[in-house]
């Protein structure tokens, strides 16, 4: 606002301030802002009034304008019929040169810009910008030189939310040389105005007559997506003790939008990829940009993304193989999501000549700030998606295609329905930034899964199918990948019959995670089927692993990138339902759970090897004798040990798990793994398996029957 030196700084001249708070107006050359009534009393006097002529608001509200004039009051053109006055071109709005007397005597030269304004109720008045007029200035140039000095964007809104007057500022912003007739709303009266965010404002002004400050408002070229954030403040227009008149917003043009693009980036880069999900990265994809940047998003990953099961087969009646889409991710203002024509998981078809694939065989996203639906265009051939689109108004849209690191995944799409501003340039650039950030977590989670599941199908066909404990004992077990590392380890169990009825019981922990780990368990466990093939003691039977497992690590690495696996533990046992004895040997494994008949549930005093691959040590086994009904549970140590757990705790867990066993042991393996596992999922592989002897085990003598096992 043109100001005064010297001008009055009284602290509490708050008595009769303008409503809303005119005087929160930024600290610029912008008019001076009062209202008057329709026979011409101040009704409101803004804080630039008062820095510009010195009169406090308590000192002038009430009083008729012309006290303060010494031009004629009828030069300025307004009068009790503010309908009949003013119109000019159609715009109920006046301007004049006055000269007005400041609060110390001295008399100032003015350019006045009035408004009229009518009330819901038939109530009118004058809205008043007034700015200092230099020397010379005729009257038919008052308003360019008011509107010239004026670097803020200053417009005037009526109770239908209808702009009324613009400065020059504001309507060289916008590309506008005029303001149209009071007829239209805010969306029709300057295209491009996000309405979503200023309409709800201005009626919010309207009703609680309180000033709004720092409102971030966009406007968008439609013809050339030029895009500018401003930063305004909405006052109510309202006398004192009457309805309101209308709203004025005082802007300025903010670099706050890049701030919150950079802002939108930030928090993308931390809240999306937070898992290694291909679906879940789609979906947070598609929340990041609703609302922030789009009103419906979708997210479409193509077949050769597979998502957890075979990739989806090309359209057959498409000669030119036009992919398959499915819906990974999509997201809207919206509940219920009207504008989804596919749930989440379903396949996606796109018509041949569709802008979806114009943007995956493309090197540029596509762009369209105002959709093309009618006749002639590719919704022809997609009767479906254009009712839907008519149906839920959507009106521009932008595809872009998600690659990464030379690899098509898929694309996203970005619409707005209910916001009416278009979208710019500088949108698309943020939904392309978005889109590699989120193309590169879609790719690492494609990979991870692409591994995963490469590893999982090896380790399951290297473990046993089903386990059988032949005629000596009755068999169950459990085997739960973790969800840390690619969710495959080196864990496995396995039973191997023996001769004379007699089993063998192996569980085993390879060091290591992912498909290296399941290759290297399953060389382990075909060197202990070979090795048991021998009838060898569980002693010996380790010593020999030990060595074998030594060697494999010394050769090196079996794939380049890839380290090799140096060794593990093992738990291997022969029972003999015969002598029922149980002999057993370990190799750095945790000792198995022995529980009695009678229920008490123990740790089996056994003693312990070495891990195998180390080669420094021999090993010891130890019998167990086990009446009929016994149960001995083997586990590796994902079971029992937690990163933030003790050992022992898990143990204790475990004891009190396994005291008085269930008859079945499938129940007791499922009551087992439920109590042992915490709500967090597991941190390591768990294998468990559970051998109970039976109790009518024969009672062949042994003496003279060879057993195959030495003393």
């Amino acid at each position: 606002m043109a100001g005064r030196a010297g001008a009055d700084s009284e602290a509490n001249a708050e008595a009769k301030r303008m409503p809303a708070g005119f005087a929160d107006v930024p600290e610029a050359p912008a008019p001076a802002l009062a209202l008057l009534g329709s026979d011409g009393t101040i009704l409101a006097w803004g804080e630039g009034c008062r820095r510009l002529l010195g009169h406090r608001a308590e000192d002038v509200v009430g009083l008729p304008v012309r006290e303060l004039l010494e031009t004629p009051v009828e030069a300025v053109r307004w009068s009790s019929a503010p309908g009949d006055m003013g119109k000019r071109g159609g715009r109920r709005a006046a301007n004049a040169v006055v000269k007005v007397r400041h609060r110390d005597g001295e008399h100032l030269r003015l350019m006045v810009e009035t408004v009229a304004l009518t009330g819901g109720d038939g109530t009118s008045c004058w809205f008043v910008a007034v700015t200092g007029a230099p020397d010379g200035v005729r009257t038919a140039d008052a308003e360019a030189a008011l509107l010239d000095r004026s670097p803020l964007a200053v417009a005037v809104w009526d109770t239908r939310t209808r702009l009324l007057w613009a400065n020059r500022a504001c309507r060289e912003i916008v590309g506008r040389s005029e303001v149209d007739a009071p007829t239209r709303s805010t969306r029709r009266a300057v295209r491009g105005f996000d309405r979503t965010t200023i309409e709800p404002v201005i009626r919010r002004v309207l009703t609680s007559r309180e000033p709004v400050g720092d409102h971030v408002l966009r406007w968008v070229s439609p013809e050339h997506g030029r895009e500018v954030v401003f930063s305004s403040s909405v006052f109510p227009l309202a006398p004192e003790g009457g309805g309101p008149l209308g709203v004025c917003t005082v802007s300025l043009i903010t670099r706050s939008g890049e701030r919150e693009r950079l802002a939108l980036l930030g928090r993308a880069a931390n809240q999306i990829g937070t898992t290694l999900d291909v679906m879940t990265t789609a979906q947070e994809l598609a929340d990041m940009a609703v609302p922030a940047l789009a009103d419906y998003v979708t997210v479409d990953l193509a077949d050769a993304v597979p998502l957890g099961g075979e990739p989806l087969k090309r359209m057959s009646e498409a000669p030119s193989g036009i992919p398959v889409f499915r819906r990974a991710g999509q997201s809207s203002i919206h509940g219920g999501m009207p504008e989804a024509a596919f749930l989440v998981g379903d396949v996606v078809y796109v018509p041949p000549g569709s802008p979806f694939l114009t943007a995956l065989y493309g090197d540029q996203s596509y762009f369209e700030p105002a959709m093309r639906t009618g006749p002639g265009t590719w919704l022809d051939r997609d009767p479906q998606r254009r009712q839907l689109i008519h149906d839920t108004g959507m009106h521009s849209v932008m595809m872009i295609p998600l690659r990464a690191r030379g690899t098509i995944l898929g694309i996203a799409v970005f619409t707005r329905t209910d916001n009416a501003v278009p979208f710019s340039q500088d949108d698309l650039l943020l939904a392309e930034e978005l889109c590699v950030q989120a193309a590169l977590s879609l790719d690492n989670a494609r990979r991870y899964t692409r591994e995963r599941a490469a590893a999982l199908a090896l380790q399951r066909s290297l473990l046993p199918q089903e386990l059988s404990g032949g005629a000596a004992v009755d068999l169950a077990g459990r085997y739960l990948p973790s969800d840390r590392h690619e969710g495959v380890g080196g864990d496995w169990m396995d039973a191997i019959e023996l001769p004379g009825d007699r089993i063998a019981l192996v569980i085993g922990d390879v060091i290591g995670h992912g498909i290296n780990a399941a290759a290297a368990m399953g060389r382990m466990r075909t060197a202990v089927h070979t090795l048991a093939a021998l009838d060898q003691h569980p002693a010996e039977l380790l010593d020999h692993l030990d060595k074998v497992t030594a060697r494999l690590a010394e050769t090196g690495t079996w794939s380049p990138g890839y380290s090799s696996i140096t060794g593990g533990t093992c738990l291997y046992a022969v029972y003999d339902p015969a002598t029922r004895v149980c002999t057993l040997a370990r190799a750095g494994h945790p000792p198995p759970v022995l529980v009695a008949p009678d229920g008490h549930a123990r740790i089996a005093d056994t003693p312990v090897g070495p891990p195998l691959g180390i080669g420094t040590g021999r090993y010891e086994s130890v019998d167990l004798e086990l009446p009929g009904g016994s149960l001995l549970a083997f586990f590796t140590d994902g079971l029992v040990e937690t990163r933030h757990g003790d050992i022992d705790a898990g143990l204790d867990r475990l004891l009190a798990a396994l005291h008085r066993p269930s008859a079945s042991l499938e129940d007791l393996c499922a009551r087992v793994i439920e109590r042992m596992i915490t709500d967090a999922p597991p941190e390591d592989d768990i294998a468990l398996l559970m051998a109970r002897t039976r109790a009518d085990d024969g009672s062949r003598a042994a003496d003279g029957e060879h057993r195959g096992l030495s003393a």
